[in-house]
């Protein structure tokens, strides 16, 4: 289960230096590029705790995209912002302690040098020295962040209030561009209706471009935190930071998400995200660094009697959601699906307002292979074509509260085809984005 602290501070930091081996005559060198995560607003005359993730280089001996460490931050009680980062270097597990000085006579330059030693299980195997280049100045102010509640902190924070018959999902979705492979980590709390103690559960599906997708579930809950996915499900483990890159989407108008009451409500903490770390899996490992993708939440009574699900990297921090659904409630399973979507494009997201591709002139055709969605507004028209091909598609059933079996077929590895006109006296092209083996998109019935 995915949480994060409701207020908090994130800033991310490059440093770059040498270090000497010891044994070797020359020096080799160092480069960290690091996320800081705070559980708390960092206020400078007190001490603050933080969580360090992101790559860590040695020239010709390391290059982990997965280290992870503490930094202590006390500028002024105890005069000092400590490292201590552990990383992989050959299937040595190597660890990076140091602390930057601060002094009131030198402030810039205490501030921006890190003498650290590098230890091998306790024993001292290099020291070096690492300095802030003048030249990641900007990139580090403008890394910046304070968490608020509103923001991806509280949307990822648990809803269930101990209520029966509620479903609480958390699932992540992302494309490693390096090797095409596709990737689903799916998390949910299910409340029976009939008031049966609480279940939690997941999945973990992978989607190579080169072999038929596998999976495997697990029933204990992961050990997920803050920006820190981890877990074990069969002959998989992934151990993955997550780094929020765009604003909140609400799928569902922002109301829905807000006040519980229609049957279900989806939304995105962040449009966009990026991943860094690994999975292993039956045929190797997968690295990832700083892979695209995102977190979605949904809460609500259980799944609907059938729906289909697109989110779209559309590249440059534009996203397409899609979700379009027919209830299970009696009275509403004989509609058509009902259509919620959401292009953010340029910062902006159309519809604007989250209702409006719901009772607007949208609609949506569900089946496999291929689905489709149409719509449009006073002055843009959408054409949505998805397609899972059934080698890059797994099967999974579940349990909803109220006792109903559901089966999803989802896909981390679909195509996708997404045209935009405007209206400008007649339909004239806005937009269109071909999206081969990088689209996530899911197809389910109850």
């Amino acid at each position: 289960m995915k949480t994060l602290p409701r207020r908090g501070t994130a800033f991310d930091e490059l440093m770059v230096g040498t270090v000497r081996l010891v044994g070797e005559a020359g020096v080799r060198t160092v480069r960290l590029e690091l996320a800081v995560r705070a559980d708390r607003v960092l206020l400078p005359h007190r001490t603050t705790e933080a969580r360090l993730s992101g790559r860590a280089r040695i020239e010709g001996l390391a290059d982990d995209p997965a280290a992870a460490g503490e930094l202590e931050i006390s500028p002024v009680a105890r005069r000092r912002i400590r490292y201590r980062l552990e990383f992989t270097a050959d299937g040595r597990r190597l660890t990076l302690d140091g602390w930057k000085s601060v002094t009131p006579y030198r402030p810039l330059a205490s501030m921006t040098v890190l003498p650290f030693t590098l230890a091998e299980d306790g024993r001292e195997i290099g020291r070096g020295t690492l300095r802030f280049p003048p030249a990641a100045l900007l990139p580090f102010l403008r890394s910046w962040r304070f968490a608020r509640p509103g923001g991806a902190q509280a949307a990822l924070a648990p809803r269930w209030d101990g209520t029966p018959g509620r479903t609480e999902v958390w699932y992540t979705t992302l494309t490693d561009p390096a090797s095409g492979t596709g990737l689903w980590l799916h998390h949910e709390l299910t409340a029976p209706a009939d008031g049966a103690p609480a279940r939690s559960h997941g999945w973990i599906a992978l989607f190579p471009p080169d072999a038929e997708a596998g999976h495997a579930r697990y029933t204990a809950e992961p050990d997920s935190a803050a920006d820190r996915l981890r877990g074990k499900a069969g002959p998989y483990t992934w151990d993955l930071t997550e780094q929020f890159t765009g604003p909140p989407l609400y799928t569902f108008p922002r109301w829905a998400w807000r006040r519980p009451v229609l049957p279900a409500a989806h939304m995105l903490p962040a449009a966009t995200s990026r991943y860094t770390g690994t999975v292993t899996h039956p045929g190797g490992e997968l690295r990832l660094d700083g892979a695209p993708g995102a977190t979605a939440r949904i809460y609500g009574h259980g799944n609907a009697r059938r729906w289909a699900w697109l989110h779209a990297d559309l590249g440059g921090g534009d996203v397409l959601e899609v979700v379009a659904a027919t209830a299970a409630r009696p009275g509403l399973r004989r509609l058509p699906p009902l259509v919620f979507l959401r292009l953010l494009r340029g910062g902006r997201s159309w519809p604007r307002r989250g209702t409006g591709s719901a009772l607007g002139a949208f609609r949506a055709r569900i089946g496999l292979p291929e689905w489709s969605v149409t719509g449009r507004t006073a002055l843009r028209r959408i054409t949505v074509t998805v397609r899972q091909p059934e080698q890059r598609t797994v099967t999974l059933d579940y349990t909803d509260p109220d006792g109903g079996t559901a089966v999803c077929r989802n896909s981390e590895a679909a195509d996708a085809l997404i045209t935009v006109e405007r209206w400008w006296g007649r339909w004239h092209p806005d937009g269109e984005w071909t999206l081969r083996g990088t689209a996530h998109a899911e197809v389910g019935t109850r």
